[in-house]
């Protein structure tokens, strides 16, 4: 029985080894297969965005200067106050004005009192011309004197007031109702009007409604137009959008880093007031939109299988692609949700258009090819038609190797891998 039992025990210990050499050789081929990512076709609504930046500001400022020099005497409104038209401002030294207003006075009074006598003479030189005491050239003489103290009286009447033009310009007033924004003086200060009048105070009309100047480049001006809605965001009030609407496209252009913006001015309601000018605003134009209908994450289009994995599964490629060995990255694939018909925010949106190539598991685990017609992409998510095309139905977006993850490791090419669901984050 010894040498039997010796027997039986050296079979066991071949069966074990073979079993554990097995087991090792198992999961050295599934750790070298790599394990699907998948994702689903979602229904919802998808809105092609072209995003821009852009400043807030009122829609009429008006900047308040001075025609006359002098240092500023009184001062009397401030950053933030809200003023009338006609309303006093500010005032500058007058002294300088009211000595030339009196300079200017006495010069009139001086000349009017020579035409005075110029024309006194000339009746005179009349009444002895008459009688014949006097030459006529003596006459017409007295008249050209006393033609030119007239024209010296009128020049000195102009110049009089200009003067007290100058007088009246030391007082600064409202041109219009509104908010003083910018303060660019002080108490005290001296303005020079020599060469430019300088802005003393810059008024807005009307802050409760405003506009954004955006700079759109070249490339998607052609697709923004009068009355096109937008949506903005401010970093002072994160979280929170604002809408409006494009009034206007100037066709004036701008260069800048070798690149070609416009500029699109966007009118918006500012009834609370929150929104303050100067603030840098975040502008997303609504190019073009589609509603219930089906789509997928970007990354599933973008991925292609690597040769290795067609040649595993006998499945011919489509032609006109490349192998991609790990398809998309996994952050371009938004992460769990189950759809819905909710808009999203992207940046790149495009109104798209062409066909594209999905890849899924079926029944078999085998690989199938699913041809689509794809329409808009907002730059996470793009439209998808096709005829085998369902709602719900899983598609591939990438593979993760199974030697990254102890997870992956133990999951098999055919059995379906990781899934990362279909995101849909918040809309326009």
């Amino acid at each position: 029985m010894l040498p039997y039992k010796r027997i039986v025990l050296a079979l066991g210990l071949v069966a074990a080894a073979s079993g554990v050499a097995f087991g090792a050789f198992s999961l050295a081929s599934r750790q070298k297969a790599p394990a699907f990512r998948f994702t689903t076709v979602g229904r919802g609504t998808i809105r092609a965005l072209v995003s821009a930046t852009g400043t807030l500001q009122a829609v009429t400022t008006v900047s308040v200067g001075t025609q006359v020099s002098g240092q500023i005497s009184a001062l009397l409104v401030d950053f933030n106050d809200h003023v009338k038209k006609g309303q006093l401002l500010a005032r500058i030294d007058p002294t300088i004005a009211q000595h030339g207003v009196a300079d200017a006075r006495a010069s009139l009074e001086r000349v009017q009192a020579q035409a005075n006598q110029a024309r006194s003479d000339q009746n005179r030189n009349r009444a002895l011309s008459t009688a014949g005491l006097i030459a006529g050239s003596a006459l017409e003489q007295g008249g050209s004197t006393q033609q030119a103290a007239d024209a010296t009286v009128r020049s000195a009447a102009v110049a009089l007031d200009r003067a007290k033009q100058n007088l009246s310009f030391t007082s600064i007033y409202a041109p219009i109702d509104g908010v003083v924004v910018e303060r660019n003086v002080n108490l005290g200060q001296t303005v020079a009007a020599s060469l430019s009048a300088p802005q003393l105070f810059l008024i807005a009309n009307d802050l409760s409604r405003m506009q954004i100047l955006a700079l759109v480049g070249e490339s998607d001006i052609v697709r923004i137009g009068q009355g096109q809605p937008v949506t903005f965001t401010v970093q002072a009030l994160p979280g929170q959008k604002f809408p409006g609407i494009v009034q206007q496209v100037r066709l004036q252009s701008t260069t800048a880093d070798n690149v070609v913006n416009y500029t699109v001015v966007v009118t918006l309601e500012n009834p609370g007031g929150r929104l303050l000018p100067g603030m840098t605003a975040r502008v997303d134009f609504l190019v073009k939109s589609a509603e219930n209908v089906l789509e997928v994450p970007n990354a599933a289009l973008r991925y292609k299988p690597s040769d290795e994995v067609l040649a595993r599964f006998g499945t011919p490629r489509s032609s006109g692609e490349s192998a991609s060995a790990t398809g998309a990255s996994p952050s371009a694939s938004p992460r769990a949700g189950t759809g819905g018909a909710r808009a999203r925010r992207s940046e790149g949106g495009s109104p798209g258009g062409g066909e594209g190539t999905l890849y899924t598991l079926d029944a078999k685990g085998k690989l199938q090819v699913t041809r689509v017609r794809t329409g808009i992409s907002d730059g996470q998510f793009t439209q998808v038609e096709g005829r085998n095309v369902t709602e719900g139905m899983k598609v591939i977006d990438g593979v993760v190797p199974a030697s990254r993850t102890p997870a992956a490791a133990a999951a098999n090419p055919m059995s379906g891998g990781q899934q990362t669901g279909h995101g849909r984050p918040g809309g326009f």
